[in-house]
């Protein structure tokens, strides 16, 4: 479900996977701050606490929440955010900048950043540089 007004939108999904007898969902807001940055926050919930037995559920433990947004300075550089976290104590921050060369192709440059809280040495940094062509 998803009701989209000028300020923003709100976004309901679930499933239910039947071979594992286990359910799933998702919550999502999108607020219009103002008319260059969007903001979103969205929590998840899963019946079962790992990954196994639901494909619509990737995160470990059973919830998750995430919040972030997008900062667009001019219509072709647009700057994104993300920070979750779950159950299983993992967090995790991504930042990229989206950059339209023209209409239709775009290159995004990320950094991503990964903890699992509940394990030693278990952060790690990567990164992505991504080149779109939308027709």
């Amino acid at each position: 479900m998803k009701y989209k007004g000028d300020w923003g939108a709100i976004t309901a999904v679930g499933a239910y996977n039947s071979n594992g007898e286990e359910w799933a969902g998702k919550v999502r807001l999108d607020v219009k701050a103002t008319s260059d940055l969007t903001l979103l926050v969205m929590g998840g919930y899963g019946s079962d606490d790992n990954t196994a037995t639901n494909f619509y559920k990737p995160w470990t433990g059973n919830f998750a929440v995430w919040g972030g947004g997008t900062y667009t300075v001019n219509k072709k550089v647009a700057l994104n955010a993300q920070v979750s976290y779950t159950d299983a104590e993992d967090f995790a921050v991504a930042a990229n900048v989206a950059y339209t060369i023209v209409p239709g192709y775009t290159i995004t440059a990320e950094v991503d950043y990964y903890d699992s809280f509940d394990a030693d040495d278990s952060d790690a940094i990567g990164g992505i540089v991504r080149f779109q062509r939308s027709f």
